[in-house]
């Protein structure tokens, strides 16, 4: 009884031992594990590549830069474009003409917001009840109009005056258009009523160049 005493009691001193040491093995192992909490830093790296994501800022910049490129009202290069019909106010009114000749001045006013220039003559048909009688070139030089942005400029347009007593050939528009233009405006016609007919050997209906009815300003 005395030996088997003795080897119980040695045997819990053993395993008494053990746990201890097992003990001490899981306090060690939990002291490894805040080394790895330093990896949690990475993440404040991430956000700071992130930040860099406010570049993004600079290319809405550059939008709104582009945006303010020149507009279209200016000139580009510092060159002068040519007068575009859209560009223009046109209208028609009655100038002084003689007994035999009758004047309608057409003037264009540049409401384009840029300068721009007129060289040559415009085209100018009548529409009338027989057809259309289109205005021939008086022929003087034409000149290199450079027409401001608000500024106006005038030509002339001559026609027969109906003496004839008949009833002639009856006016019903005027249409304009300016020179190097495909795109035409049409006007009430401000001059005589009527035409007197012709033989139709050339048109009666002249048209001088762009001043030639007086500049505007």
């Amino acid at each position: 009884m005395r030996v088997n005493k003795l080897t119980i009691a040695a045997l819990a001193v053993v395993a008494g031992l053990s746990l201890t040491a097992c003990q001490n093995d899981d306090v060690a192992a939990a002291g490894d594990t805040p080394a790895a909490s330093p990896t949690a830093a990475g993440t404040g790296g991430q956000d700071g590549r992130q930040g860099n994501d406010a570049s993004t800022g600079g290319s809405d910049g550059n939008d709104q830069a582009q945006g303010s490129v020149a507009g279209t009202g200016s000139n580009q290069n510092g060159e002068v474009g040519e007068c575009r019909t859209d560009e223009l106010e046109v209208s028609a009114v009655e100038g002084a003409g003689g007994d035999d000749e009758g004047l309608v001045a057409v003037e264009f006013v540049n409401e384009g917001g840029r300068d721009c220039s007129l060289v040559g003559y415009a085209g100018v048909d009548l529409k009338t009840n027989s057809g259309t009688v289109s205005a021939e070139r008086t022929g003087e030089e034409a000149e290199t109009i450079i027409l401001k942005d608000g500024e106006s400029v005038s030509f002339a347009i001559s026609y027969p005056i109906n003496n004839s007593g008949g009833s002639g050939v009856k006016i019903t528009s005027l249409v304009v258009t300016p020179p190097n233009e495909t795109k035409s405006v049409t006007l009430d016609w401000p001059g005589g009523a009527s035409l007197p007919v012709t033989d139709g050997s050339g048109s009666s209906v002249k048209v001088g160049p762009m001043g030639s009815a007086g500049q505007g300003g």
